[in-house]
């Protein structure tokens, strides 16, 4: 608590920074799907009044990560299977489009920075965090699709990843095992990009990379 009141004491706006302090605890499990968000709680743990707070929960219902309920509040949006599926699906799609045109645009620089994430997420397997691997799992990705230069097929690259984020910090607390071949193949578009493949080949590799994740995580939770 007291480390994000720091932050939050920060540079920018105090809206800004209310939104980004809970944005981060949904994200990394602190506030889970079904949380009481009571606002003025919130403004005393961050320093702030309950204004900015109560405009950093609005962004975040209009992001899909906070309901507001009758007589209830504000809570952190529960876990919508069929909100998942359909997302991954699109996601699979944008995404491996992105990758595909942003490929010939990336330099040794761009590929080495990606290797080093990765590397990081190798080592994070020995003693798993799923939170920090998959901030690390969508850094990798960002330095991947983040030279695409169509800013349309971007910007539903990053509403996607928005609208998974409160379950993207506990999707590899499902399926541990997706993990050590998340990596793998993150090295094989890698050796794609680095040698040159063409646009299609490239394209479908980033897709089926992520759709792997969706149909792991829906043969979870039909165990």
């Amino acid at each position: 608590m007291a480390e994000t009141a720091t932050a939050v004491a920060g540079t920018g706006s105090k809206s800004e920074q209310a939104y980004a302090a809970v944005k981060a605890r949904i994200v990394d499990g602190t506030y889970s799907p079904g949380y009481r968000l009571v606002l003025a709680k919130i403004a005393e743990d961050l320093g702030v009044s309950v204004v900015p707070v109560r405009e950093a929960i609005r962004r975040l219902e209009a992001e899909g990560l906070v309901t507001f309920e009758r007589n209830v509040g504000a809570t952190v949006a529960g876990i919508d299977p069929t909100e998942y599926l359909y997302t991954m699906q699109t996601l699979s799609i944008v995404e491996g489009a992105a990758t595909s045109l942003s490929a010939p645009l990336m330099g040794a620089a761009d590929i080495a920075r990606a290797r080093a994430v990765n590397e990081e997420m190798r080592d994070c397997l020995q003693h798993f965090d799923p939170v920090r691997f998959t901030r690390l799992n969508q850094d990798f990705h960002s330095v991947l699709f983040e030279h695409c230069p169509n800013p349309h097929i971007l910007d539903l690259v990053h509403r996607g990843w928005n609208r998974l984020a409160s379950l993207r910090s506990s999707t590899f607390r499902f399926v541990p095992g997706r993990a050590h071949d998340s990596v793998d193949e993150h090295e094989t578009l890698l050796k794609l990009i680095e040698t040159g493949a063409d646009a299609d080949t490239i394209e479908k590799a980033a897709r089926l990379h992520r759709s792997a994740t969706l149909d792991a995580y829906l043969a979870q939770t039909k165990q």
